[in-house]
C-alpha cells in the first residue's frame, strides 16, 4: 500500500507547498506563519538526493528527507498533506527511516515545531526531547531505545 518514490530537484515546488500545508496549522497557532520565509527555510536545506515521496496507492502523499551527518542521521523533514494525516502513513515511514538508521547503527536526530502534534507523534514513536530553543523541541531515538521492524 505505501511505497517510497525519489525526489528530483524539478520536486522543489511541489515538496514546498506540502510542507508549507502541513505546517501551516501550527505556523498560524504561534503566529509566525510566513509563506516567502518557509520557502527560504526549506530552499536553504534542500538536498534531492536526500529526500523520498511517500506514496500511498501510488498518489504522493508524503515526503521525508534524512541524510547522514554529525556521527547520526539527521532526520530534517517528515510531512504528509494534512488530508493523509492519521491514516497510518507517517508511522509507515518513520518506522522504514528507523529501520534504515539502525541498520547503521546511527541515532536519529530532528527536531519539531513547539506545539505541534508532531511532537506527540514523535514521543510515541521513540523519540526523547534532548534540548527546546525558542520555536523548536529536539528530539533523539536510539536502536537499542525502541527497536523496530521495517513494514
Amino acid at each position: 500500500m505505501y511505497a517510497w518514490q525519489p525526489v528530483v530537484a524539478d520536486d522543489f515546488e511541489a515538496l514546498h507547498q506540502l510542507r508549507l500545508a502541513a505546517m501551516r496549522p501550527s505556523l498560524e497557532a504561534l503566529g509566525i506563519y510566513d509563506p516567502e520565509r518557509s520557502r527560504q527555510r526549506f530552499a536553504a536545506r534542500f538536498i534531492p538526493d536526500a529526500a523520498r515521496w511517500m506514496l500511498c496507492a501510488g498518489e504522493r502523499v508524503g515526503f521525508a528527507a534524512m541524510r547522514q551527518a554529525e556521527g547520526c542521521c539527521l532526520l530534517e523533514h517528515l510531512y504528509v498533506a494534512p488530508q493523509y494525516q492519521g491514516r497510518g502513513v507517517g508511522g509507515w515511514a518513520l518506522r522504514q527511516l528507523q529501520a534504515e538508521a539502525a541498520a547503521v547503527g546511527m541515532p536519529i536526530r530532528l527536531n519539531a515545531l513547539r506545539d505541534s502534534p508532531s511532537n506527540r507523534f514523535y514521543r510515541h514513536c521513540g523519540f526523547v526531547p534532548t534540548h527546546e530553543e525558542q520555536w523548536d523541541i529536539y528530539y533523539l531515538w536510539q536502536a537499542t531505545d525502541r527497536p523496530v521492524k521495517p513494514v
